[in-house]
């Protein structure tokens, strides 16, 4: 009922590449808890302070849980939402659904909300007008920053190939 600071948010990552570590950080910067989930532990992490966890504790202590996840993923199951429970905010920043479909709509069902970018990472259209879902129906990562920088690595691949030809 009463508006949060980021301060001392408790937020997992699950997936801490690219994304996920530019998230962490951003968040970290406001001052949430990191903690996340990796196929392996990072050093740079744990630099920062983030904690690693595996999957089902990452769950139970967290309030935000950010999935970013390679395309088809999946890493919550049934026991993964019953470990996440309710009064939770579930974040899909990947390209696919990082669930199953039925523990998922359970879970939905609760007092919690899931927020996406593209019908894609929501699992489908069927779920962009339940009152617990936010998908603003457009990629993120489409922005004319991101179409200039893969412009700039086309011209250096194309030029680097020229020179080895």
């Amino acid at each position: 009922g009463v508006p949060r600071e980021m301060t001392g948010l408790k937020v997992g990552i699950l997936g801490l590449g690219k994304l996920g570590g530019m998230i962490a950080d951003a968040l970290g910067f406001f001052g949430a808890e990191i903690s996340y989930y990796a196929r392996s532990e990072k050093q740079e992490a744990l630099e920062k302070g983030y904690r690693f966890l595996p999957p089902a504790d990452l769950l139970a202590l967290n309030e935000v849980v950010v999935c970013c996840l390679n395309k088809n993923t999946v890493l919550l199951h049934d026991a993964e939402f019953e470990r996440f429970g309710a009064k939770k905010i579930l974040v899909n920043v990947g390209l696919s659904p990082a669930w199953d479909e039925a523990p998922f709509a359970r879970w939905l069902e609760g007092n919690n909300l899931f927020f996406c970018d593209t019908v894609g990472a929501l699992g489908g259209e069927r779920w962009l007008d339940h009152p617990h879902v936010r998908c603003m129906q457009v990629s993120a990562g489409r922005t004319r920053q991101a179409f200039d920088r893969l412009s700039r690595k086309v011209l250096a691949n194309l030029t680097e190939y020229a020179k080895e030809s």
